[in-house]
């Protein structure tokens, strides 16, 4: 039956299902624990059989089987460690897709979120599996059995071994209370300084030509410090630490040997038994001094383990939508509210809007008066949300993502392209349509730009489209949400930053699409495209103001000096 332990989160159970790999490794570390007392006995049986008897047979005999026995413990360990390696790639393999899920969600729903973080830990937890530490915590529970073999050769030793082993699990418990804290605090402050470094550099073009270089670069140096202290704090006490370990555990070696040596000397026990008991004591107290030297691992896996549990926890995997039809491309909005983290009021308060099917549906407006969230709130993007958005009928919910996906063009005010071909930016990354990617050039008019490439749709873009001029990347993102003639589009400032001929290739594209019956929302703030319209939405702080065909809301704003209004937007 499973524990109620592994039913706490997507992370244990998928633990919970490596059960027979971790029950084998435990099989084999008894093995090698077992074979572990094979040099004592040798040692007995040389002391006290062969070196009486003087029999050479014997002796060789005796190695035999010492030879034997140490093949079968090399043969265990070696054993034990492939399978654990083999249970750290399986995990990584298990949960590899549910952490880029998880980590993807969680970015959607706050772009603080360290999505390089969520990887990192998984590996953390899989180095950790395959290393010594994981090796400790099997061997640890023999520790007793090695002391139990000591107090049969005699108990007075028996009891000094048990004294040396609660100071060992002293020093242990102390390692914890006093080492965790601080590991984790200086991993943190390193992480604050990966991730201001990396922000920057996304924007590293107005960061150079405005010479805010010198500026950034004494803040993280300022963070930069504070990790190195919080670093070396730590790496300090875990030396001292590691330190005072070696010497209790060298002392209790050599006191174990002269205590052993005053038995002999009193006659209660023999030399054999003196060197043997010496060995045990080694042995049991080795899993104890491994553990306190690779605790820090153990506190930095043990910490990527929460964490990756928090963000399984409170980012699922989303189950698969139903299935539908092929959307038509009817979108209804009833009740919607945006908001935001930090923010009272709120950015989209309370809309109620039909975009009727293959119509063209312009929204226009002020700065910050909700548009750009009404676009990321109908392609299902925005978080914060409340109220319903239907497609044909049906909540966007309700829809499978990579179903609904390929039916929606979407050209956010933000154009974000990836490092790849032209080809493969347009064709969304999936397998690559030639006919339906040229198409797509074509409609937005840069299938001539793109030829004149070394490498036409070939060429390589680089990082986030940097060969590409500002115009060139909104053409580009502009062809990829067009690609496969999707049901519905939402282009949001998709004129923004075009020439006049890139302005035309638009309209043109517009009215092709109208005639093909496709949903088009556009956002934008430049009244030469009003022509276009079917529908004509007026937003301002976050309401609709104005909604209905084109001409007539043009009609009803003419008295209230809706030139203003109009420029603006």
């Amino acid at each position: 039956m499973k524990p109620d332990f592994f039913d706490r989160s997507a992370l244990s159970r998928q633990l919970w299902t490596f059960r027979r790999e971790f029950f084998w490794v435990g099989i084999f570390s008894l093995i090698a624990n077992v074979l572990m007392l094979t040099p004592t006995i040798y040692m007995l049986q040389v002391y006290g059989r062969v070196m009486k008897s003087g029999s050479e047979l014997t002796l060789l005999m005796v190695t035999f089987f010492l030879i034997f026995f140490y093949g079968i413990m090399a043969f265990a360990e070696w054993l034990r460690s492939r399978l654990l390696v083999r249970t750290g790639v399986r995990l990584d393999e298990a949960l590899n897709s549910l952490v880029f899920n998880s980590s993807f969600e969680a970015y959607l729903n706050s772009a603080r979120h360290n999505v390089v973080q969520a990887f990192s830990d998984l590996t953390n937890i899989r180095q950790f599996l395959t290393a010594n530490g994981m090796i400790a915590f099997f061997d640890t529970p023999w520790t007793p059995i090695y002391i139990a073999v000591i107090f049969l050769l005699s108990p007075f030793l028996g009891w000094l071994s048990i004294f040396f082993a609660v100071i060992q699990l002293g020093l242990t418990w102390q390692s914890h209370r006093l080492s965790t804290k601080e590991i984790e605090n200086a991993a943190d402050a390193g992480n604050d300084s990966y991730r201001f470094v990396q922000s920057k550099l996304r924007n590293i073009e107005p960061v150079h030509a405005m010479g805010m270089a010198g500026s950034l670069q004494q803040r993280w140096f300022m963070l930069h410090d504070a990790s190195l202290a919080k670093a070396d704090s730590s790496l300090d006490r875990q030396h001292r630490q590691q330190a005072v370990a070696k010497f209790v555990r060298y002392s209790m070696q050599s006191l174990t040997l002269g205590a052993g040596a005053l038995m002999v000397i009193e006659g209660k026990m023999s030399a054999g038994s003196m060197i043997a008991a010496n060995v045990l004591m080694s042995r049991a107290l080795q899993p104890l001094d491994l553990v306190i030297s690779t605790w820090k691992p153990f506190v930095q896996s043990r910490t990527a383990f929460l964490r990756l549990e928090k963000l399984l926890e409170e980012f699922p995997e989303r189950k698969p939508g139903s299935k539908h039809q092929d959307p038509l491309g009817e979108i209804r909005l009833e009740g919607l509210t945006a908001t935001a983290e930090g923010r009272e009021i709120p950015i989209l308060d309370d809309l109620c809007v039909v975009f009727p099917a293959g119509k063209v549906a312009v929204v226009i407006g002020p700065s910050g008066s909700g548009k750009s969230t009404l676009a990321r709130c109908i392609v299902g993007v925005w978080p914060d949300r409340k109220g319903d958005v239907f497609i044909d009928g049906e909540p966007i919910e309700s829809w499978d993502r990579l179903e609904l996906g390929p039916h929606i063009g979407y050209l956010p005010q933000d154009i974000e392209l990836f490092d790849g071909s032209i080809a493969e930016n347009i064709a969304r990354f999936a397998e690559v349509d030639s006919s339906k990617v040229i198409e797509a050039a074509k409609r937005t008019g840069i299938h001539e730009m793109i030829l004149r490439f070394p490498h036409g749709y070939n060429t390589q873009i680089g990082e986030a489209g940097g060969m590409l001029s500002g115009g060139q990347r909104q053409r580009l993102g502009l062809a990829r949400a067009m690609y496969g003639n999707p049901a519905i589009l939402v282009l949001d400032e998709p004129n923004a930053n075009l020439d006049e001929a890139g302005d035309r290739s638009l309209l043109e594209a517009v009215v092709d699409l109208r005639k093909a019956g496709k949903t088009v929302i556009l956002i934008t703030h430049r009244p030469n495209i009003l022509g276009v319209a079917d529908l004509l939405v007026v937003m301002q702080a976050g309401k609709i103001i104005r909604c209905g065909p084109r001409d007539e809301v043009l009609l009803a704003l003419r008295p209230a000096s809706v030139k203003p209004e109009l420029s603006e937007a």
